[in-house]
């Protein structure tokens, strides 16, 4: 079984999902998306086997740590 998307993708198993992680269990980020900053750290959470996306995630340019929920 595969730990992480990279290692399915090179076993040829095309559907893999990595199993749940609670999101207390790695950290959000405040880089904006499309940066090279979100873009390292995305790659390093598919290296690790973790899911891509973190609930806290900025996701926009107006979104920042002050206005995010931080609820788990």
């Amino acid at each position: 079984m595969p730990s992480s998307v990279l290692e399915a993708i090179k076993m040829g198993i095309w559907d893999y999902e990595p199993t749940d992680t609670a999101s207390n269990s790695f950290d959000s980020t405040n880089a904006l998306p499309g940066t090279s900053e979100k873009l390292d750290i995305l790659a390093a959470r598919l290296e690790k086997g973790l899911p891509l996306w973190h609930p806290s995630d900025r996701r926009t340019f107006d979104d920042n740590e002050a206005t995010r929920s931080f609820s788990l």
